[in-house]
């Protein structure tokens, strides 16, 4: 049987790397499907990512690639290609967001795998019900119940093995000792092209500032209120006709959508960490 795998690693960048990947993935009768590659100039480090075909077990072609990887010292992932990744998301009572999720895993355009969704509000129930998708609600009303509500989130992580953790319009702050525990696994979706209008409504803030540009933006969560690495980011433009209401429907459109696509993207391996940037493999 043939197997198609993703390669993905990242190194410090020096001379020989894709010579001694691309000569293991031959040795073991590899064929490369899909091949791309970045010098960061700012950190000096190599990345790449590969689509490789090969009809020997996994267990060879880890076995080619282990000197590759030790000279090297590399950061690596090989995984099957199409698998999907296990995902917990966290809601609150917007849904929007959870609901593009859910539609796109069940038509097979987004490659996770959904065992719960968590929520601190009941509001959002009914839809992931609706799709066949464990719902729990944990109140968080003060610093005692947002310790459960975290324990639970690890609770989780463990028990269904997730890698990678949504916040589809969480709205919550996570501690840092959470953000610290799941370091790079947790996605949020902000309501702005990052930077933007901070704190309540706003939607309102652009409306009344008269704003030409709306957006959303994705990224990595850190201790760092909406700081963290940027994976995607998509803007409309918009004029004073638009009341905040409306506004408020397009821009929800785009954190749907930009927050998918960043998701799909790290369920494809094909988001890599630079220090505080990504690297994207589209």
């Amino acid at each position: 049987m043939t197997n198609h795998w993703i390669l993905s690693f990242a190194c410090d960048d020096r001379p020989g790397i894709v010579h001694a990947i691309t000569g293991a993935i031959v040795a073991c009768g590899g064929n490369i499907t899909e091949s791309q590659q970045f010098s960061s100039a700012d950190t000096d480090r190599f990345f790449m990512r590969l689509q490789v075909e090969a009809d020997g077990p996994r267990e060879d072609f880890e076995r080619e690639l282990a000197p590759v990887v030790e000279r090297y010292g590399m950061q690596w992932q090989l995984d099957d290609v199409g698998r999907p990744l296990r995902t917990l998301v966290l809601v609150s009572k917007a849904g929007h967001c959870l609901g593009d999720m859910l539609f796109r895993q069940r038509a097979g355009q987004l490659g996770v795998d959904i065992p719960l969704v968590l929520s601190n509000h009941p509001d959002l129930g009914s839809l992931a019900t609706f799709y066949d998708v464990p719902f729990e609600h944990l109140p968080v009303t003060d610093a005692a119940s947002k310790a459960a509500f975290e324990a639970r989130v690890l609770e989780v992580v463990e028990q269904h093995d997730v890698e990678l953790v949504v916040l589809a319009r969480y709205m919550q702050i996570l501690s840092p000792e959470l953000c610290a525990r799941l370091a790079g696994r947790i996605v949020n979706i902000h309501h702005s092209f990052l930077p933007g209008f901070k704190g309540a409504n706003p939607y309102r803030q652009a409306h009344a500032r008269g704003v030409k540009l709306i957006g959303a933006t994705a990224h990595f969560v850190t201790s760092d209120l909406d700081e963290g690495p940027i994976i995607e980011q998509n803007v409309v433009r918009v004029d004073h006709a638009q009341s905040p209401a409306q506004l408020m429907a397009i821009g929800q459109d785009e954190e749907s959508r930009t927050l998918t696509r960043a998701v799909q993207w790290i369920s494809e391996d094909r988001v890599l960490l630079d220090g505080q940037r990504t690297i994207i493999f589209r």
